[in-house]
């Protein structure tokens, strides 16, 4: 049984193969693109996080492969401990001849290494001063080790203190960059792609973006970020300490093309997550086909996934999440056990998204009033015209259920009381989905409310969920 979402394979020959979200056509697009210009550009890949862009772009970075193009992934993130990232990105760069027997290459190559030495150097002692702060206290102690560190510049020229100098060097390491990528990259532009660098410390993350700039913008090298742009504006922002700051404005400096992956189909990925956990196992499991109260738990589930993640507005690695967990809770459940698929996805909807809310309920701080208006603000993405009959059928659900959790199985006075006149129960609470709908919401509660069994308990879900029973 699956658990947890695994990295999906790239085949080597079709990338986009296991792509469950039909993205191949969108690699086509952006393949045209930096076909079209030689001359070096920085192109951005904005989408949310937790859409998919690592996976996009892996397969794309193996499709621009087969097509001839040369190609570098450098994960910012997982580098964002290097204090220069001018050391981390030229590393990558060495990569392209690593394995090659290209002699003109790597002696090139070793001209870009001395170029860049000129530019670098002046960073080494001030870097130890960094590392010593966090270190060391003895300020008279730090200062020597500072100063015996200038030794390590031995293997550089004298330090760069004039800006002239400092200028030339510069000009002199992208004119050996690009002699460099010439001779490596030959026709087609080599694709440099740099990942999750939304999610690096700001000071880094901007450091990479100014020297994309100023050292990396030559011909015959493409760079693609992969970003979610609003998080990468406000890395911008704090590093400039100021709210003030209009990171769209600073980071139109550095992009020059911006292209964002279109959303997919609804309901294309949790079904694709359905069958990759495998809850047929579960759900339409022979124990539960014999028995005509388990049988159509499958089409319940689907339905209110249908809810749950309408308009797609949970980004799928929070869909992944919520799947892993109700797959999880299911261990925990017996297959002769009836459960309310509804209540299941909810509370594990609420568990990932709102945290809050759900420790709220699990300790039973909300009155029902209040935990109806928080179901509803957690839902309310889902809320239209087409889907309000359903929503009131999953709030009726969890009002019941919420309900027997916080007073005595046979405790109905929270929601119902007696009506001598008409000599029936009256229900004492409305629909927070829609007023107007309240004979149908009242009527469904009224039709949960005959039932005791556990499954209609709040607690029969949380304790699964938590994985306690």
């Amino acid at each position: 049984m699956r658990i947890k979402h695994s990295d999906i394979a790239i085949d080597e020959n079709k990338p986009f193969l296991n792509c469950k979200l039909d993205r191949g056509k969108y690699a086509e697009v952006l393949t045209n693109i930096v076909s079209s210009y030689a001359d070096g550009f920085v192109l951005a890949i904005n989408n949310k996080w937790g859409t998919g862009k690592t996976t996009f772009v892996k397969m794309w970075q193996k499709s621009l492969e087969n097509k001839g193009f040369q190609t570098v992934y450098f994960n910012a993130w997982e580098n964002d401990f290097e204090n220069n990232p001018l050391t981390a990105l030229i590393g990558e760069l060495k990569l392209l001849i690593t394995n090659g027997k290209d002699k003109t290459g790597k002696e090139k190559f070793q001209n870009v290494l001395r170029k860049g030495s000129l530019i670098t150097k002046h960073v080494v002692p001030a870097l130890i001063k960094a590392v010593l702060d966090k270190q060391i206290d003895i300020i008279g102690l730090k200062e020597t080790l500072v100063a015996l560190s200038k030794g390590l510049s031995d293997v550089f020229e004298k330090e760069v203190d004039e800006y002239a100098e400092r200028k030339e060097n510069i000009k002199e390491f992208r004119k050996s960059l690009s002699e460099f990528i010439a001779e490596t990259v030959k026709k087609k532009p080599l694709i440099f792609i740099v990942d999750e660098l939304d999610r690096c410390r700001p000071n880094y993350a901007v450091s990479i973006l100014e020297q994309i700039k100023h050292l990396f913008s030559i011909p015959n090298i493409v760079f693609v970020l992969s970003i979610d742009k609003e998080q990468l504006g406000n890395a911008v922002r704090g590093v400039y300490g100021s709210d003030e700051i209009d990171a769209d404005e600073y980071l139109r400096r550095f992009i020059d093309i911006e292209y964002s992956l279109p959303i997919p189909s609804e309901g294309v990925y949790y079904k694709y997550l359905y069958e990759y956990f495998k809850f047929d196992e579960f759900f339409e499991s022979i124990v539960r086909r014999r028995g005509r109260s388990l049988y159509d738990i499958k089409d319940q589930f689907l339905e209110t996934c249908d809810i749950v993640f309408l308009n797609n507005d949970i980004p799928l690695r929070v869909q992944e999440k919520i799947f892993g967990l109700i797959r999880t809770s299911l261990r925990s459940t017996n297959p002769h056990d009836y459960i309310i698929p509804q209540l299941l996805l909810l509370l594990a909807y609420i568990k990932i998204v709102d945290n809050k809310f759900y420790n709220n309920l699990k300790d039973k701080k909300l009155s029902i009033t209040d935990a109806q208006k928080d179901f509803l603000k957690t839902l309310i993405h889902s809320k239209n015209e087409e889907t309000e009959n359903l929503l009131i059928y999953l709030e009726a659900y969890f009002v019941n259920a919420y309900n027997l959790y916080t007073r005595d199985r046979f405790g109905r006075s929270a929601l119902f009381k007696h009506d001598k006149e008409a000599n029936k129960d009256i229900c004492t609470i409305s629909s927070v989905v829609n007023d107007n709908l309240n004979d149908d919401f009242h009527r469904l509660l009224e039709h949960h409310n005959r039932f005791n069994d556990n499954a209609y308990n709040l607690e029969f879900v949380l304790n699964r969920i938590d994985l306690l029973a």
